[in-house]
């Protein structure tokens, strides 16, 4: 990753399948770069085999993060933004049925998944924990291979940091590779966060087309939400025999009161009242019933990835329903200011838990909400980005131990709680003069950073210390 990289909005915030956006989304789309780079290159050739070779953390905690699965539906050609996640089960098993993959729908391969997807559990690739590498064979040669990185976010890339999908960058109208850039231009032009990240949007496409685009990525997160909140108690997939929890809250909550669709459902809970516990009920419902979801393969938005994909929209959804109410204007200004703190991030530091342990996740969506929040709030530009600082110096350390691999425990409701830190950070923010702050963000950013580097490996999205040790399970069984 280069600091000169332009990232958009879109780029952060991806829409996709869960449960993870390292493990799932990136090796699923790193299967469609290959399917592409095979029909560039083999237009016309017959292909025999194909294997998939998983190294580092995807090999370790594949399973349990469906790593095998993602594989699969991208060499099916299947595009996870669109993709009817309630086929996936049937399309798998009928891979395992008949030991054939159809490439893109058209070639189709003998396969057998146990075979032909191999878990390099002891290896790792030197680039990046999250190695993968696809051959494709005639008789018993390899007539094409190409290995990707799947680097945190969805965001997957070659060796030299090429992108695996390769596409042309822009130069943006306002450069930003640190919070100090950013400031630097809201305070020359004068623009709130939210008006420097649109100008640099609009390098790319029209601000008519950027703000259709944001709100589809709301309208995504609303509509996991709301599923999650709606789909009946019951166990989560992978062998943990973890309960739902957020449908038996939300009705717990609602005490009778009866609605039909999304914003009804808002008026519902508004009516319960505003106080203190209340509210901090409903952000953990909001952020849990995003997590099951995203535990059950479900469609999700990586904010910045998918195993803190509740944490914004909790936090977001805590703004509209008990704070200002509906407004489309306040949650494109709220996600935009969101996505340029998980810029900084990614470009200064890491959003790969695989890389920097559970702060790389839980603790850049916290900062990313935080942000914002305090925008939308009538903070400054200095104000939301303390708010950022904050929220992200209070997750400094935090290892990922994902019990069986699986983004349950402690995954799920580490959402809750990094939404909850997220409105304290702004909260704090709002009611302090920035100018006086001792830590800036990109303090805070490259302490991240570094803390990542000394951080043990077992800690890094292994299942290899922490809970994961302390309460295992056997991952042949989920």
């Amino acid at each position: 990753m280069t600091p000169q990289e332009s990232i958009s909005i879109f780029d952060v915030l991806k829409i996709g399948v869960g449960p993870s956006s390292s493990h799932t989304l990136g090796p699923w789309k790193a299967g469609l770069y290959f399917l592409d780079a095979l029909k560039e290159n083999f237009p016309n050739t017959t292909i025999q085999r194909i294997q998939i070779l998983l190294y580092g953390s995807l090999a370790k905690t594949g399973i349990g993060h469906g790593t095998d699965k993602a594989v699969q539906m991208g060499l099916l050609g299947e595009k996870p933004e669109v993709f009817e996640v309630e086929t996936l089960h049937h399309k798998l098993a009928r891979i395992v049925q008949e030991k054939k993959l159809s490439l893109g729908g058209v070639t189709t391969v003998p396969f057998n998944p146990k075979e032909d997807i191999i878990f390099h559990k002891e290896a790792s690739l030197p680039y990046h924990p999250n190695g993968l590498t696809f051959k494709a064979e005639i008789g018993n040669n390899v007539i094409f291979k190409r290995t990707y990185y799947s680097v945190g976010g969805g965001f997957v890339v070659r060796e030299k940091n090429e992108q695996g999908n390769p596409k042309a960058d822009i130069t943006l109208q306002f450069p930003i590779n640190t919070a100090k850039d950013l400031l630097h231009w809201c305070m020359k032009t004068g623009l709130s966060i939210s008006e420097v990240v649109m100008e640099n949007e609009n390098c790319w496409r029209d601000e008519s087309e950027t703000e259709k685009g944001v709100m589809h990525i709301f309208k995504t997160m609303r509509d996991c939400m709301y599923k999650g909140c709606h789909t009946a108690e019951g166990e989560l997939p992978g062998g943990l025999h973890v309960s739902r929890r957020a449908a038996a809250l939300n009705k717990k909550l609602l005490k009778g009161r009866t609605y039909n669709e999304y914003k009804s459902w808002l008026k519902a809970i508004s009516a319960g009242g505003k106080s203190f516990d209340y509210i901090t009920d409903w952000i953990s419902c909001f952020a849990l019933a995003v997590n099951e979801e995203n535990a059950s393969f479900g469609r999700v938005v990586t904010s910045p990835t998918n195993g803190a994909a509740g944490v914004i929209p909790a936090v977001l959804q805590y703004y509209l329903t008990f704070v200002h109410g509906y407004d489309k204007e306040k949650i494109i200004s709220f996600l935009l200011t969101a996505s340029e703190i998980g810029c900084l991030f990614k470009k200064g530091a890491t959003i790969s838990a695989a890389m920097g342990g559970c702060q790389a996740e839980i603790g850049v969506s916290s900062a990313m909400a935080a942000a914002g929040l305090t925008e939308v709030l009538g903070g400054s530009q200095k104000q939301a980005m303390m708010a950022a600082e904050i929220a992200m110096e209070h997750h400094l350390g935090m290892t990922c131990d994902p019990i069986g691999g699986l983004v349950q425990i402690p995954c799920i409701e580490r959402n809750t709680m990094g939404a909850v830190k997220a409105i304290t950070a702004s909260q704090l923010a709002l009611k302090s003069n920035p100018d006086l702050a001792r830590v800036s963000l990109d303090n805070v950013i490259n302490t991240m950073w570094d803390t990542a580097l000394d951080m043990n490996t077992k800690y890094k999205e292994t299942s290899d210390g922490g809970l994961a040790v302390h309460i295992p399970v056997n991952l042949s069984e989920c």
